[in-house]
């Protein structure tokens, strides 16, 4: 019976932690719809050629994501084509 409690508080947990993920992951995203969620907050776009692109998500389109204060070139602006990220990186601890 202890068994069974701890595993119930456990799956608890963990669903809580998900929640309050800064990513809030769910199984239907798509990386537009991560992007999306992500407005106004620094990512690292990894890209599928292997380059990667940090910044603050300003808005996202529908071919485009656009990012300001680009890492390492904080006075530049860029237009990423969504097909082109492979991954979305975004800071879960402050």
């Amino acid at each position: 019976m202890k068994a069974l409690q701890f595993s119930a508080l456990l799956i608890l947990t963990m669903t809580t932690a998900i929640a309050q993920s800064p990513l809030g992951f769910q199984s239907s995203d798509t990386v537009a719809t991560v992007l999306k969620r992500q407005v106004g907050q620094r990512v690292e776009l990894r890209l599928k050629s292997g380059e990667k692109i940090g910044g603050k998500v300003e808005s996202i389109g529908e071919k485009l994501v656009h990012l300001s204060a680009v890492t390492g070139m904080e006075y530049y602006e860029a237009a990423v084509v969504v097909e082109d990220v492979s991954a979305v990186l975004v800071r879960a601890a402050k």
